[in-house]
């Protein structure tokens, strides 16, 4: 049981460190925070902003939370909603990023 727990934990740390890593070579790029919008201004650029959604999200939920409960302050409730939501997204993703890692090392 024990073991179990302790290997959810470090794949949803795989997850969010991956979503932190994307979502600030982002921001290093773009010189803008990465945000939930699509430019759409070509097929190439639609995609890139999905696949970046898609794994910095965890990433911009709990910048958008944090920054939500300092600046606007809202209620603790809806930073406790925010990261239980991008640690379930975290872990979705670190699924992935675990399974690309096990690819690399050769393990299939």
């Amino acid at each position: 049981m024990y073991f179990e727990l302790l290997l959810v934990g470090y794949i949803a740390s795989a997850g969010f460190v991956a979503a932190g890593v994307l979502g600030s070579l982002y921001q290093l790029i773009t010189k803008q925070p990465p945000k939930f919008s699509f430019s759409g201004e070509n097929v190439f650029a639609f995609l890139a902003e999905v696949f970046m959604c898609v794994f910095a999200g965890p990433f911009i939920i709990m910048r958008n939370a944090i920054r939500g409960r300092r600046i606007e302050k809202r209620p603790l409730g809806w930073l406790v909603a925010s990261s239980t939501i991008a640690g379930m997204w975290s872990m979705c993703s670190g699924i992935m990023v675990m399974n690309v890692a096990l690819i690399f090392a050769g393990y299939t």
